[in-house]
């Protein structure tokens, strides 16, 4: 049944331009760099011995903006989409627990984020290539700087699927994103524990893979309770 929900899903967001919105988001965080990199290239090389290592980290300054709005508008889109067409009732009707109806839609949003990470890492080497940044390629360091940001974010995921699921004005899942970016923008002042600042990959240990592993938690955390709180809410 949950492969019947998902293929549902995803031919509803076929027309709704969410494959569209998955793709803007790393194309535009690369584009920043094209700018940036077209304007002051040969500042840019004199700032670091390692050419690749510092494209990468300006391409991942932007990052974690990126992942924290595209959630925020991910998720109020795939809400609102049940929303208009009254589809709650319907999907609740059909032989189907509503925890295999909320895990469809995380599951449709995590495939989404994850595309867009795979993109994000093809169009940033790509253009590092067309810069000439060295024959040596970083791929560990590519996979990293995508995939990383991705997984330390899934706990703003689950929350910002869980506000938007049970909250029928998704101007308040969109307010509780916009606040989620400017931490995002701020997350070299934030505290360690705050899940908004995870995606920078920054923390007092210098190991990014402890935000993976947070997130990866936290997350897991998250959805449950989500999905509990989901099952327990009549569908209006």
């Amino acid at each position: 049944m949950i492969g019947k929900l998902l293929t549902s899903d995803f031919l509803k967001i076929k027309r709704k331009g969410l494959w569209f919105l998955t793709a803007l988001g790393p194309i535009g965080v690369v584009a920043l760099q094209m700018v940036n990199y077209g304007i002051r290239k040969d500042y840019l090389l004199q700032q670091s011995e390692d050419d690749w290592g510092y494209y990468l980290l300006n391409v991942h300054s932007f990052t974690p903006l990126a992942i924290v709005l595209g959630i925020a508008i991910l998720t109020s889109f795939m809400a609102s989409i049940e929303n208009e067409t009254n589809a709650w009732k319907q999907l609740i009707a059909l032989p189907v627990s509503k925890l295999t109806v909320y895990l469809s839609k995380f599951t449709v949003l995590a495939i989404l984020l994850f595309l867009s990470s795979t993109l994000l890492m093809l169009v940033t080497m790509a253009y590092g290539v067309f810069l000439d940044l060295g024959d040596s390629i970083p791929f560990g360091e590519l996979a990293k700087f995508s995939y990383y940001p991705y997984f330390a974010a899934l706990p703003i995921l689950a929350l910002q699927l869980w506000i938007a699921s049970v909250c029928h004005n998704q101007g308040i899942p969109i307010t509780v994103g916009i606040f989620g970016v400017i931490f995002a923008y701020s997350s070299y002042f934030l505290p360690d524990w705050m899940i908004w600042k995870w995606p920078s990959l920054m923390n007092q240990w210098d190991e990014p893979i402890i935000n993976v592993m947070l997130g990866i938690g936290i997350g897991i955390v998250l959805y449950i309770i989500g999905t509990i709180d989901f099952a327990r809410r009549d569908v209006k």
